[in-house]
């Protein structure tokens, strides 16, 4: 990690992280490599997010409605990404989504940005409904209490402010640079060595 970034990681409260992004590094092996997190849920018992930039290539949203227990036409289903949203339980299906849509059930992380797993919003969605951003992701990611802390003490992750626009509203292969320059750096400003400065 680049020195004048030290400072700005040490003021971020990392006990609770509920509504924030994790940047990778760029030497992240595996599936987390280049990826942008978005964190629903973190305290004592740990935490839960989504991956929100790694797209679903082989299965898509109109492949999902044909399996849903309800009456969808796939002409008039526009066509609409998955996401891989990590690597546990990726047979279910939660909806990162703008607040302007709301149903009993949905989560609240502040910040403009709901999560939703009713098969009433894939409803809403499959017939031209629903919230205006949204993002399907497809599993998630989950730490066991104090590893993502463990992590981030490590410098395995950078962690950025989460927007709509950034979760929601940019291009994938933006997000990671996007997450970065929030944090007033680049992607080039960062080496690929583990260790505090």
């Amino acid at each position: 990690m680049v020195k004048a970034l030290r400072p700005v990681m040490d003021k971020i409260d990392i006990k609770n992280l509920t509504g924030k992004c994790l940047v990778s590094q760029p030497d992240t092996p595996g599936e987390f490599a280049g990826a942008v997190v978005y964190i629903c849920v973190h305290g004592s018992d740990g935490a839960m997010g989504f991956i929100i930039n790694r797209r679903v290539k082989d299965f898509s949203f109109q492949d999902l409605a044909a399996e849903l227990p309800f009456a969808v036409h796939s002409d008039i289903i526009a066509p609409i990404s998955l996401y891989h949203g990590g690597p546990l339980d990726q047979a279910k299906g939660f909806i990162l989504h703008s607040g302007d849509y709301h149903i009993p059930g949905s989560l609240d992380t502040g910040g403009g940005i709901m999560i939703s797993s009713s098969l009433d919003v894939l409803r809403d969605i499959a017939v031209g409904g629903g919230p205006k951003q949204r993002l399907i992701a497809l599993g998630y990611a989950g730490w066991a209490p104090n590893q993502l802390e463990a992590e981030i003490a490590n410098n395995l992750w950078l962690v950025a402010d989460a927007t709509p626009d950034l979760v929601l509203g940019t291009d994938d292969d933006d997000k990671w640079k996007k997450a970065l320059s929030s944090l007033g750096i680049s992607g080039l400003n960062l080496t690929p060595s583990v260790g505090h400065s």
